[in-house]
């Protein structure tokens, strides 16, 4: 199945999203939870994933490597706006925008706590401690499983 949209493009759609002008920023951490929670409930209400890269299960929480790479310079300070437009579908915008609206009032360490507080990122570590280094796959079935109960929606018929 061929992505909605990149997962690249919807960082920086999401990077872009920040009121500036208002203090905001977008971090990294941030950023990496934003796309995490997105393909979360995408996979619990639509039996599908937004795209098709999987999250790892790193210290600081599910983590996209592509992303991770193509921001990594910037460490823990706020990411610049991207000058291209990102080249994301209105329909994805819409949901994009629903998403931001319900977590992006979170901080980023924040967002890393809940993130550690939900089974798909427990059982891909398989009991190592928080800090310690992991790059498991966190399975999209354990993300639709676990979302789809959180918000009630009944399981995809196999």
């Amino acid at each position: 199945m061929a992505d909605l949209c990149s997962p690249s493009d919807m960082a920086a759609w999401f990077i872009n999203r920040v009121d500036r002008d208002a203090g905001e920023a977008m971090t990294h951490l941030k950023v990496q939870k934003l796309l995490y929670f997105a393909q979360a409930y995408f996979l619990a209400n639509f039996h599908k994933p937004l795209f098709e890269e999987d999250f790892e299960a790193w210290a600081h929480g599910p983590v996209l490597p592509t992303v991770f790479r193509t921001y990594a310079g910037n460490s823990w300070e706020a990411l610049p706006k991207s000058e291209d437009e990102p080249e994301v579908p209105e329909n994805v915008v819409s949901y994009l925008e629903l998403v931001y609206q319900e977590f992006a009032r979170f901080g980023a360490k924040e967002l890393e706590r809940m993130s550690h507080e939900h089974a798909p990122w427990i059982r891909a570590r398989g009991g190592l401690p928080p800090e310690a280094r992991c790059n498991e796959i966190i399975p999209k079935e354990h993300m639709e499983e676990f979302y789809g109960a959180r918000i009630k929606k009944a399981k995809r018929k196999k």
